[in-house]
C-alpha cells in the first residue's frame, strides 16, 4: 500500500464558492484521497492521497472544468558521462511527489523539471544526490510572484479596455438628468459592446460552459446567461424596430455589467494577493546564496549547494543563510520578521541563530545544523500555508449553500421572468428584471468571506510571532473561558538556580559534584542549575554509568557501586526514605516557594545524602498576561509538577486562585480534561514537549517557543518567543478574526437576500445589480484586510503609541 503524501495543488479558474466546492468534491472521488480542502482565495488545494495519486488529481480537477498550473525549475546536474545517467537522474526526480515531468540534457547538463504544487528545489537536489549525481537550482523561484504580478496586470488591462468600451454606452443615460438628450447610432453601440461581450467576457463562457458540462453551475454560468440575454435582447430590438425609428436597446447593461464585474475581480485579485503578503514577506526572508568556508577559503555557493555542519561565514548586516550554532564570532541578530521580537538578541559561540534573521555588527562563524524544508524559517512558512489552506468549521454552511445556490438562482430568474409576463409585463421588461436577477446573485462573496478573514488573520499572528497551526485552533481560540499554565518556562523564567544546598555527609561540593554527575547531558533546568552550580565552583563531575530517568520523580545512575538517584519528594517516598534532620529544613525552603530536590542513596546503604532548593523568577509580563486575561473574563489555572509551597507563592504573585501542584505530566491532561466537564472551554499553555498529554487533551493548545527551539507541532498555536503576553494576544487575534468571518458571512448573505428580492420585484436595473455585485466581493475582502492592521497589546506597543504625536 502506498504511503499517504500531503499534496498542494493550485487551481486555475475557479471563481466562487461553487467552483471551490465542486474541485473539492471531484478530489474527494479519487481513490485513495483522505481528505481535500480547496482555498479559494489562496486558489490551492490541499489533499492527502496515495503516493501515486498526483495524475489521478490533476485529471479530477481537469474534468470538473479547471486547470492545475504547473511551475518548471532548472537544475545544473554534476556528474553525467552517458545516456543511463540521463535515465537515471529522469527517475529519480519522477519520484518526489509533485514532479509532473522531468527532461534531462546531457550536453547542456540541465534538468527541466515541471512541478505541480509546492516542491522545495532542496528535495529534488536531495533526490539527485541520492542517485549519485549534484544538483544545484539554476535560478531562483520567484516564479509564482511573478505569475500573480502577470495576473494582476492582465485583470486591469481587461478591466480597463472595458470600462474604455462601456463609458460611451453609459454616458447618455448619465446625461439625462442635466437635460441632455443624446442616444449613439444603434450600429455604434454594437460595435462597442460586441467585444466587450464576446472578447473579454469569453471568460464568463468558457468557465460557464464548463460549469454546465459537469452539471452544476457557478458565478461565471449566472453572469453569461445575464449578459448574454440582455445583448439578445438588443439584438432583437433593433431587428425589430421599423427603419428610421430609434430602438430601445441594452447593449449598456451588458457591456458595463460585465466591465463592473472585471472592475471587481481586479479589486479583488489585487486584494487577494495583499491577504497573502505574510507568506511572501517570510519567503522573502530567503537568502539564494550563502559564503561557504572549505579547507581555510571562502566560497559563495548557492544554498542548495550547502550541506550540514558545513561552515558559513555571516558578515555584518548580511541574513542567516541557515540555522546553526555560532562557531566564532560574537554579534547580535534581529529576529523581528521570525519571532516578533523587537530588539537585537546577542549572539555569541554556542549559540544558535535562525536561517533569515538579519546579522548585527560582527562577523560570525555558523556551522550549518539545517537546511531545506527543515529550518524554522520553512516550517514557519508551512505551518502558516497550512493554516491559511486549512477550512474552517464555519466554512461548512458555506459549502452546503453553495452547492443548491446558483440552481436556486436560475429557478429565481425564471419564476422572475414568469411572473412578470403573468402579471402582463412586455417579455422586454420581465427580460431585463430576470437579467438583473442573475447578475445580483453572486457567490463570490461567499467562497471568499471564511478564507481572506483566516489568510490575514493569521498572516499578521505571523507576523507578531503567533503561529496559528490551523484553522479550527483559531475557531475554538476565540470562545477560551479558562486558560491553564504550566509554571517553568512559561510564567517563570524557566532558569532556575540553586540558592540552599545542605548536605547530611561530607561538603556541599562532594554532594554537587554527584548531582552534576547525575544531571550531566540532560537538558531540564533543574540540571542546568547544577551544571552550572559546579562549573561556578570549578567541580568536575564523575561520570556515572546506566543513567536513567525516573518520568515525574528525577534521574538515577550508578557510581562504582553507589545506586545514586536525585528527585523529588516522590522519589524519597519511593525509595522508603525520611527527611529525617532535614525534614525542619526542607518545610522551610518548600515555604519560600523553592523548588526541592533530594540527593539519595539507593545502595549499597539507603540513605538520604543531602538537599538542594532551586528559585526561579517570574518571566516580565507574568502578571501583566493573568490580569489581561481577567479584564477579558477568562478564568487561569496553574497546573505544576512543583510542590504545593512553590506553586502557592506564584500563585499568589501572579493572582491565581486554581492551583494544582505536584501533577505529573501524564496527569496534567486529567486536570484539563476536568476543567472541560465543568464547561469551561479550555486552553492550555505549555512548552510543547513535557506537556504534550495536556496541550492535546485541551480545546485549543498553546506551546512556548524560544526562537530556533520550537515545538511547532506540539499544539495548535505556538508563540514564537517566551513572552507570555502573547497569550492573551493570541486569544485576541483569533476573536477578531472570527469576528471577521462572521462579517463577511452576514454581509455576503445580506447582499444576496435583499439584491435578490429588489431585482426580482424591478426595482434594480442590471448595471446597479452589476455593481452590487462587484462590490459585494471587494467590500468582504477589504474588510478582512482590516486585519492587518493589529498588533498584540504589549509594552513595546503602548510605548510606541505614546511616542507618535
Amino acid at each position: 500500500m502506498n504511503q499517504a503524501i500531503n499534496y498542494t495543488l493550485p487551481v486555475a479558474g475557479m471563481t466562487c464558492a461553487s467552483c471551490a466546492g465542486r474541485v473539492e468534491r471531484a478530489l474527494l472521488k479519487v481513490p485513495g484521497v483522505a481528505s481535500a480542502s480547496v482555498n479559494l482565495a489562496s486558489e490551492q488545494a490541499r489533499v492527502e492521497a496515495a503516493g501515486d495519486s498526483l495524475p489521478a488529481l490533476v485529471e479530477a480537477v481537469e474534468r470538473a472544468g479547471y486547470r492545475v498550473p504547473a511551475q518548471t525549475l532548472e537544475l545544473a546536474i554534476d556528474g553525467m558521462t552517458c545516456a543511463s545517467c540521463v535515465g537515471r537522474v529522469e527517475r529519480a526526480l519522477l519520484k518526489v511527489p509533485g514532479v509532473r515531468s522531468a527532461s534531462v540534457n546531457l550536453a547542456s547538463e540541465r534538468a527541466h523539471v515541471e512541478l505541480l504544487g509546492a516542491v522545495e528545489p532542496s528535495v529534488l537536489v536531495a533526490a539527485v544526490e541520492a542517485a549519485g549525481y549534484g544538483a544545484s537550482p539554476v535560478q531562483a523561484e520567484r516564479e509564482a510572484e511573478d505569475r500573480g504580478e502577470r495576473r494582476l496586470r492582465r485583470e486591469r488591462r481587461a478591466m480597463l479596455i472595458a470600462l474604455l468600451l462601456a463609458a460611451p454606452l453609459v454616458a447618455p443615460m448619465l446625461l439625462q438628468p442635466f437635460g441632455v438628450h443624446w442616444m449613439l447610432p444603434a450600429w455604434v453601440q454594437f460595435l462597442l459592446a460586441t467585444p466587450v461581450q464576446f472578447v473579454l467576457g469569453a471568460r464568463f463562457y468558457v468557465a460557464g460552459w464548463k460549469a454546465v458540462r459537469a452539471g452544476t453551475g457557478n458565478m461565471d454560468l449566472l453572469v453569461a446567461l445575464g449578459t448574454s440575454a440582455g445583448y439578445g435582447l438588443s439584438l432583437y430590438q433593433w431587428w425589430a424596430t421599423p427603419a428610421g425609428r430609434m430602438p430601445h436597446l441594452y447593449f449598456e447593461a451588458s457591456a458595463v455589467v460585465i466591465a463592473l464585474i472585471l472592475l471587481g475581480k481586479y479589486l479583488e485579485t489585487r486584494a487577494k494577493r495583499q491577504t497573502s503578503a505574510a507568506i511572501r514577506a517570510l519567503e522573502a526572508l530567503r537568502p539564494e546564496r550563502a559564503v561557504r568556508l572549505q579547507d581555510g577559503r571562502e566560497e559563495e555557493v548557492a544554498i542548495a549547494a550547502l550541506s550540514l555542519g558545513d561552515l558559513v561565514v555571516v558578515r555584518p548586516g548580511e541574513r542567516f543563510p541557515v540555522d546553526g550554532e555560532v562557531v566564532d564570532g560574537e554579534s547580535q541578530a534581529d529576529e523581528a520578521l521570525i519571532t516578533g521580537e523587537s530588539l537585537p538578541v546577542p549572539k555569541q559561540p554556542g549559540d544558535r541563530v535562525t536561517g533569515g534573521a538579519i546579522n548585527g555588527e560582527g562577523r560570525l562563524l555558523v556551522r550549518t545544523t539545517a537546511l531545506g524544508g527543515e529550518t524554522v524559517l520553512a516550517r514557519i512558512i508551512r505551518l502558516v500555508e497550512d493554516a491559511q489552506a486549512a477550512k474552517a468549521p464555519i466554512q461548512k454552511l458555506v459549502d452546503r449553500v453553495s452547492q443548491v445556490f446558483v440552481p436556486a438562482v436560475l429557478l429565481v430568474a425564471l419564476a422572475t421572468l414568469g411572473g412578470w409576463l403573468l402579471a402582463g409585463a412586455s417579455l422586454e421588461v420581465a427580460l431585463i428584471n430576470a437579467v438583473a436577477v442573475l447578475v445580483i446573485a453572486c457567490p463570490c462573496a461567499l467562497g471568499l468571506a471564511t478564507p481572506t478573514a483566516i489568510m490575514a488573520g493569521t498572516g499578521v499572528a505571523a507576523r507578531h510571532g503567533i503561529l496559528i497551526k490551523d484553522a479550527e485552533a483559531l475557531e475554538v481560540a476565540h470562545a477560551v473561558t479558562a486558560v491553564a499554565f504550566d509554571k517553568t518556562g512559561t510564567l517563570t523564567s524557566g532558569s532556575p538556580r540553586i540558592v540552599h544546598l545542605q548536605a547530611l555527609e561530607g561538603d556541599t561540593d562532594a554532594l554537587l559534584a554527584l548531582a552534576g554527575a547525575l544531571q550531566r547531558g540532560s537538558e531540564h533546568p533543574l540540571a542546568r542549575a547544577v551544571l552550572e552550580a559546579c562549573a561556578e565552583r570549578g567541580l568536575s563531575p564523575p561520570d556515572i554509568e546506566a543513567s536513567r530517568a525516573l518520568a515525574g520523580r528525577g534521574i538515577s545512575g550508578t557510581l562504582g557501586e553507589r545506586q545514586l538517584a536525585l528527585g523529588n519528594r516522590r522519589l524519597l517516598e519511593e525509595s522508603d526514605l525520611a527527611a529525617g534532620p532535614l525534614a525542619m529544613q526542607a518545610q522551610a525552603w518548600e515555604a519560600e516557594g523553592r523548588t526541592l530536590s533530594w540527593l539519595v542513596e539507593r545502595a549499597p546503604q539507603a540513605r538520604v545524602l543531602g538537599l538542594f532548593a532551586f528559585g526561579d523568577t517570574l518571566k516580565p509580563g507574568a502578571a501583566e498576561t493573568i490580569a489581561g486575561l481577567a479584564a477579558r473574563h477568562i478564568r487561569s489555572h496553574l497546573i505544576t509538577g512543583d510542590n504545593r509551597g512553590s506553586a502557592r507563592v506564584v500563585a499568589e504573585a501572579l493572582h491565581i486562585d486554581d492551583v494544582h501542584a505536584e501533577v505529573l505530566p501524564a496527569d496534567k491532561a486529567a486536570v484539563v480534561a476536568a476543567l472541560k466537564r465543568d464547561g469551561a472551554v479550555v486552553a492550555m499553555v505549555g512548552d510543547g514537549i513535557n506537556d504534550a498529554p495536556a496541550l492535546a487533551a485541551a480545546d485549543v493548545g498553546i506551546a512556548m517557543g524560544g526562537g530556533t527551539d520550537v515545538a511547532m507541532h506540539a499544539a495548535g498555536i505556538t508563540l514564537m518567543r517566551g513572552d507570555p503576553r502573547l497569550v492573551p494576544a493570541a486569544l485576541d487575534i483569533s476573536r477578531r478574526t472570527y469576528a471577521k468571518i462572521r462579517q463577511n458571512l452576514f454581509w455576503a448573505f445580506i447582499y444576496n437576500l435583499i439584491g435578490i428580492p429588489l431585482a426580482a420585484f424591478g426595482l434594480l436595473s442590471p448595471v446597479v445589480a452589476g455593481a452590487a455585485m462587484a462590490l459585494s466581493s471587494v467590500s468582504v475582502v477589504s474588510n478582512a484586510l482590516l486585519l492587518r492592521r493589529w498588533r498584540p497589546d504589549t509594552p513595546e506597543r503602548q510605548s510606541e503609541e505614546k511616542a507618535q504625536p
